[in-house]
């Protein structure tokens, strides 16, 4: 996930990238800040962001300005504003703010908002599969697990399974930012679904029956640490 900081004070500038960079800990996260609207602009045009936290009050371009561009370039990113002062709310609503924070900005309240956009982000994010000559849309969080079988792969998903002509290394890149983790060189599972950490299997309930897979020997401690950084970001 790509977030983006502008506030032209440097205090807190520096304060809110710290927390956001403590918060996201070993997450997949990239964080910038900037104390210009229009640097932010040019960056959003060649890389756009998932997340942006406008301070409200800037000399040069101010929040709600530099949110309008924003929108302007994308109506899914999630914007976040700075201040103290409340009566800025409603025009706000005229480029769907998320939220406002106060500065200092409050640790707690930093950490829902991150939990709710990364949530959203994975929630939200659809796989478009070919499937007996047809177009199938998956959403991500309905996925189980995956399983290379020849030139084909099952996904075994919410409503149902599904054999794709595909190749499983493929959907490991596609979702090794979205909570997905290679146990074995013939399985994918969705570390969201596992229920328990066996001595060299995984176990998890797939429509009301328990599933056993196989972890390679040699990712059963990688794949403990990957589980314990999932729960620690969905704790968070």
């Amino acid at each position: 996930m790509r977030i983006a900081i502008c506030d032209d004070e440097e205090k807190f500038r520096v304060q809110e990238k710290n927390l956001v960079d403590r918060l996201s800990g070993s997450l997949d996260v990239v964080v910038d800040a900037f104390d210009d609207g229009r640097d932010l602009l040019k960056r959003f045009d060649s890389n756009p962001y998932d997340l942006v936290f406008l301070d409200i009050e800037m000399p040069t371009m101010d929040g709600i300005t530099l949110a309008k561009e924003i929108r302007k370039r994308g109506q899914q990113v999630q914007i976040v504003f700075l201040t103290g002062h409340v009566e800025y709310a409603i025009e706000g609503y005229e480029v769907n703010a998320l939220r406002y924070l106060t500065k200092p900005v409050n640790e707690e309240k930093l950490k829902e908002v991150l939990r709710h956009v990364m949530d959203q982000n994975v929630q939200g994010k659809q796989l478009i599969l070919r499937e007996d000559g047809e177009d199938l849309v998956l959403n991500v969080s309905d996925i189980y697990y995956m399983e290379a079988q020849n030139q084909y792969v099952m996904i075994y998903a919410s409503d149902g399974e599904h054999l794709i002509r595909a190749n499983i290394g493929d959907f490991e890149e596609q979702l090794k930012n979205d909570g997905f983790y290679r146990i074995h060189r013939g399985y994918l599972v969705s570390l969201a679904k596992v229920k328990k950490l066996l001595k060299g299997e995984v176990s998890l309930e797939y429509h009301k029956n328990a599933v056993t897979l196989p972890v390679s020997r040699s990712n059963v401690k990688p794949l403990k640490e990957a589980l314990y950084a999932f729960v620690e970001k969905a704790a968070f």
